[in-house]
């Protein structure tokens, strides 16, 4: 069991850092003056900053392991529900994270669209 375990916290930990590596938005630069590109970019990476992930991340985690005892509860034994917490947990944390990236996302990509730069992805 303990090797499921390991696998999994692997499997969580790449996708939550894959997701933080995502790739920048595609932007179409036909006739942008970069100075005032540069700026934009940096103002809306500050924006996009906001999106708190560590709360979401910790409150998706704490729900999941809720979530994960009590279907191991229904086992009926105490290591049952250990498991089943643990899975919960990183289950919970990593799709938490992986909403709190698509927010950023959402807001960075809004957020250069509304200064009027065409975001093509």
């Amino acid at each position: 069991m303990d090797a499921i375990k390991s696998i999994i916290l692997l499997g969580t930990v790449a996708l939550v850092a894959g997701c933080a590596a995502h790739p920048d938005p595609i932007i179409d630069m036909k006739g942008v003056d970069q100075e005032q590109f540069v700026q934009d970019w940096n103002d809306c990476e500050g924006y996009s900053e906001e999106v708190q992930m560590s709360k979401g991340i910790a409150k998706g985690s704490a729900v999941g392991a809720a979530v994960g005892a009590v279907a191991g509860a229904i086992g009926g034994n105490s290591s049952d529900v250990a498991e089943g917490a643990a899975y919960g947990g990183l289950y919970g944390g990593a799709e938490s994270g992986l909403d709190a990236d698509r927010e950023k996302q959402y807001v960075f990509k809004r957020c250069m669209s509304g200064r009027g730069y065409r975001v093509l992805n």
